[in-house]
């Protein structure tokens, strides 16, 4: 039986997998440090709590299960000595949350080994006893949103052996250190270099996520091919000028620092909008001393910028910095930047990205023309893997494109149509030299 015809034969098993899929983003959901919204941070209870979660599922479809070093929960499934196929996403939120981002992408992850698992007791399951050349893990991160600390990709920088040792000092917003909190946690700061992995134990790894973007939804397509996950640069900038009472200081005294800044948000739009998959952000803006009889004398703001490629971000940077020059100038004040995140842009493996688009087509046989091709603007925990593995990524149509939202959604169907696309991506690179 060809693998198209072995998951051809399972309709209702990946029926009943997307609605597993649904009803645990929704048990999900009910674990938050905020009553009627959904929050999930780094080395919270809530994060503990939905690694013993995911450990449970894990462990019904006979998998060894571990959390890792960097309180990264993983399970592995087949040949111990063999290398593994790695799969999964992340299980932290944003804060007002939505219930799909990343966390889709790991159960999607446990019901393609359903699928394809074989069982410990020889029997088969759900599924179907398939020789494959590798193990399959499947690996919940812990933090790749960076929503506690400020620095995203934690988990997955731990997995690729590329931890800073500087970030132990980040903090909170309560004053609470990385350190602090790892050993809160119960885990050993000494020891988060144990959750390292060697390139040679890896054959990849193979994410599906929502489309945190409208492209699918517009093109009336469930699916996408992932070319390349966006570069990113986020800066903390401040504006300096003059506080000084808001009746008594004329119009041309002034040096209005919340005036400045907000020309300089206006042109962070201008220059990024006139440039070609090139996305700036102003997140954050806070005005000092914040009185409403003061003129601002300082504001704070965040800026992040992504990119297809690396040289076009890094140009847009540059335009910007010439622009903040001449605003600042013109208005008598000053301005500096600190830099707080940088991240190439990461390009899936053409392999992968072939056994992708193969499972699409075997999904989807009414496209048997090349599928979708999307590049990701939005971060992915494959950033970090990037450095010790191939990476591949599927995109599930998002209605609307909406993320890091309540309203952030994804349908029961596309759901099966992600958890078959991505069984028959498996099932084609075990079919290709390692």
């Amino acid at each position: 039986m060809s693998t198209t015809a072995l998951l051809r034969a399972a309709p209702d098993a990946i029926a009943a997998a997307a609605r597993r899929v649904m009803a645990r983003c929704d048990e999900l959901a009910r674990v938050s440090a905020e009553s009627g919204s959904i929050e999930r941070v780094y080395l919270s209870p809530e994060h503990a709590r939905v690694n013993r979660l995911a450990a449970e599922w894990m462990r019904e479809l006979g998998m060894q299960t571990w959390q890792d070093a960097a309180g990264n929960q993983v399970g592995r499934i087949g040949d111990p000595s063999a290398p593994a196929l790695l799969m999964g996403s992340h299980l932290d939120t944003v804060i007002d949350a939505g219930r799909y981002d990343g966390i889709a992408g790991v159960l999607i992850a446990l019901e393609v080994v359903r699928l394809l698992r074989v069982p410990a007791d020889g029997e088969a399951g759900d599924g179907w006893t398939v020789p494959l050349p590798f193990a399959l893990e499947v690996v919940a991160f812990s933090d790749e949103e960076g929503t506690r600390f400020g620095k995203a990709l934690l988990g997955s920088s731990a997995v690729a052996g590329t931890w800073d040792a500087s970030w132990w000092a980040l903090t909170d917003a309560d004053g609470v250190s990385l350190r602090q909190a790892f050993l809160e946690f119960g885990l050993d700061p000494g020891r988060v270099g144990e959750a390292a992995r060697r390139p040679d134990e890896l054959v990849g790894y193979l994410e599906a996520h929502i489309e945190q973007g409208p492209e699918l939804d517009r093109a009336g397509e469930p699916l996408a091919v992932v070319s390349s996950i966006a570069s990113a640069r986020r800066f903390h900038l401040v504006v300096e000028g003059e506080a000084r009472h808001a009746g008594g200081t004329p119009y041309d005294m002034r040096h209005d620092a919340l005036l400045g800044a907000s020309e300089a948000a206006l042109a962070v739009e201008r220059i990024c909008a006139g440039e070609h998959h090139i996305m700036g952000t102003v997140g954050r803006f806070e005005a000092f001393p914040g009185a409403v009889n003061v003129i601002p004398g300082e504001v704070q703001f965040s800026l992040d910028l992504r990119g297809e490629f690396d040289a076009s971000r890094d140009h847009v940077w540059d335009a910007l910095s010439r622009q903040l020059d001449e605003i600042m100038g013109r208005r008598g004040l000053r301005w500096r930047s600190r830099e707080v995140h940088s991240a190439p842009a990461v390009f899936c493996a053409p392999l992968l990205q072939d056994v992708v688009a193969g499972g699409i087509r075997a999904t989807l046989p009414s496209r048997s023309d090349a599928p979708p091709v999307i590049f990701s603007r939005a971060g992915h925990d494959g950033m970090a893997l990037g450095a010790i593995a191939e990476v591949g990524m599927l995109f599930l149509r998002n209605p609307d494109g909406i993320s890091h939202h309540p309203d952030e959604a994804v349908s029961a169907g596309d759901v099966a149509h992600g958890i078959r696309a991505l069984a028959e991506a498996v099932l084609l690179r075990g079919a290709e030299p390692r």
